[in-house]
């Protein structure tokens, strides 16, 4: 599957063959903030913040489709439990051009903005 790679970076929390995976120019849309993340520098600081947010990431399911992939996912981040979805979109290089998170409950969202803001070193 095209979504493999991404897959497998994550999990392994490496994202050395990320040349590989992303496009030249790839969009980051985070479940909290409005305005889109653009291009390679802003992915690998989100990606960056992202593994270390994340606590026992653990991918469920896999669903691909066309130029589309759905990476259902659970993890901890701190105390609060959270599910999502990593929804990947791919050029006709199999290289992702988009990445759009989701994740649930709200209570763990919420932790998921605190604690990544942290790690980018935004103030809340």
């Amino acid at each position: 599957m095209k979504s493999d790679a991404f897959k497998a970076a994550v999990e392994a929390k490496d994202f050395s063959t990320f040349e590989e995976i992303f496009s030249d120019d790839p969009t980051f849309i985070s479940p909290a903030v409005f305005k889109p993340y653009e291009g390679a520098e802003a992915m690998r600081a989100v990606l960056t913040a992202a593994i270390k947010t994340f606590e026992g990431l653990t991918y469920i399911d896999q669903v691909e489709t066309g130029n589309r992939a759905a990476l259902i996912f659970e993890a901890d981040v701190g105390d609060k439990q959270v599910k999502g979805v990593d929804i990947l979109t791919f050029d006709d290089e199999d290289r992702v051009t988009e990445l759009m998170v989701m994740i649930r409950p709200l209570r763990g969202l919420e932790a998921v903005v605190e604690r990544m803001a942290e790690n980018l070193g935004v103030p809340t």
